[in-house]
């Protein structure tokens, strides 16, 4: 069964567990009986009931981690929740209790509570060091589901190391690839609506762990992380034209790109590949899209019409370019090689059509669209085909993927003098909306790759 065009290797909505299990898909559908089979979830079409899951506090194994272990355990439990895919069965309901990481597992116990899946773990300090460890356990069926997994790194960033668990328990359960352990940079916005001052920052995914990168002194957009996630791109209008920068994060050196005499550079992003950089240069009262060479310090114009070409995204592979363009008379998307030829508009809707990205999976694209009055984040093939609309609001914008492809991050601003803007997420299947943490108002949103 297909749905929004989907095959099963990239699906969308309701689960269905091959496991020895009952899974309730709502009223609709009734009960299903899963085949048998290790534990997973398949994403494929609707609205879901998540899968109970159960995430005791983890032991802790010496004196040292005692601080760490049930931090570590909600973080997990709240990155799984988070996704909107599974439903955390709160410890107060817990009737067996994990009291050593291999103890046998009272499986009656976690039934009874209706866990279907399990997951155990246990925390080791040692100097500055801490180390976990976890199994998946299959309360149904009775079994776990593949080999326990060890993570280790300081203690000091504890919290991405729960984040590897929820991404090692994500793709068992799911057979995706997980995206908790990435971070996301953002523009912190403060002061009123129309005189807002505005400065890099960067945050672990779920809100933590935010570090402030530029100052408020100046304007900056649209920033863009390498595929390496080591470096950012942003516009910046510190000498009151834009001018686009790169930024390199372990050093926080900036250096400007593209700086050319009567120009104004912005839109910036990165190859795949982390050697070239594409973005908008307003020249001639024209504006179209170029593509410079880090290492030379060359641009190449590539594309040449009267019209406005801007917002220029990659291909995972590198070998075409998805942007906007008002060269039919509206606002559209279009496609073309990485070399600026074999140009096609994808986009055929009602409404205008912008900041287009292209999804980490290369099968669909992400952008915005405003029409009769009211703006959207939607997706659609990369052909333009079945168009999908996932938010509705007065103003939604600019959405970046998770690394895995499977959720976009997006600003949404309210409306009225008092307005702010926000960074939400939705699931590609339209489902789990819901606000970011970010310490005030934010927008302009790029997600990292998974970090090594």
């Amino acid at each position: 069964m297909t749905l929004f065009g989907l095959t099963l290797s990239h699906k969308l909505g309701i689960f269905r567990l091959t496991a020895a299990l009952i899974l309730a898909f709502g009223a609709q559908m009734g009960a299903v009986w899963a085949q048998n089979g290790p534990l997973r979830i398949e994403i494929t079409q609707g609205v879901i009931e998540p899968l109970p899951i159960a995430v005791p506090g983890f032991v802790a194994e010496n004196a040292a981690a005692l601080d760490y272990a049930a931090k570590i355990s909600r973080v997990i439990a709240e990155d799984m929740a988070g996704t909107g895919l599974f439903r955390e069965i709160p410890v107060s309901a817990h009737i067996s209790r994990i009291s050593a990481f291999n103890d046998p597992i009272a499986f009656a116990d976690w039934k009874a509570v209706n866990a279907q899946a399990l997951v155990v773990g246990a925390v080791f300090v040692q100097g500055v060091t801490a180390t976990v460890k976890f199994r998946l356990i299959d309360v149904f069926s009775g079994q776990q589901m593949g080999e326990g997994l060890q993570f280790s790194g300081p203690v000091g960033i504890w919290r991405r190391t729960a984040h590897k668990v929820a991404d090692a328990a994500y793709s068992r359960l799911t057979g995706e690839n997980g995206y908790f352990d990435s971070r996301v940079v953002f523009v912190a916005e403060t002061g009123a609506k129309n005189k807002r001052a505005k400065r890099l920052a960067i945050m672990d995914y779920d809100g933590a762990n935010v570090e402030y990168l530029t100052d408020d002194k100046s304007i900056v957009l649209a920033p863009r992380l390498s595929s390496e996630g080591d470096k950012i791109l942003f516009t910046s209008y510190k000498t009151d034209f834009p001018k686009i920068y790169m930024m390199d994060l372990a050093r926080k050196s900036v250096v400007s790109l593209a700086d050319q005499k009567g120009t104004m550079a912005f839109s910036p992003r990165f190859a795949p590949d982390g050697k070239s950089v594409i973005y908008s240069l307003e020249k001639g009262g024209n504006t179209d899209i170029y593509a410079l060479n880090l290492a030379s310090g060359a641009s190449r114009q590539l594309t040449n019409a009267p019209s406005i070409e801007t917002a220029p995204s990659f291909s995972p592979d590198g070998s075409k370019i998805v942007f906007e363009s008002d060269r039919s008379g509206g606002q559209q998307i279009y496609i073309m090689d990485a070399n600026g030829q074999n140009l096609r508009r994808v986009s055929s809707g009602q409404g205008r059509y912008g900041t287009p990205v292209w999804s980490p999976r290369g099968d669909l694209i992400a952008f915005t669209k405003q029409n009769q009055g009211r703006f959207h984040i939607g997706v659609m093939r990369i052909d333009g085909s079945e168009e999908r609309l996932l938010t509705a609001s007065f103003l939604d914008e600019g959405p970046t993927w998770a690394p895995n492809g499977r959720v976009i991050m997006f600003t949404r601003e309210t409306s009225g003098a008092t307005g702010k803007s926000s960074l939400y997420s939705v699931d590609i299947s339209g489902r789990n909306l819901k606000r970011a943490k970010t310490e005030g108002a934010a927008s302009d949103p790029a997600w990292s790759p998974l970090l090594p």
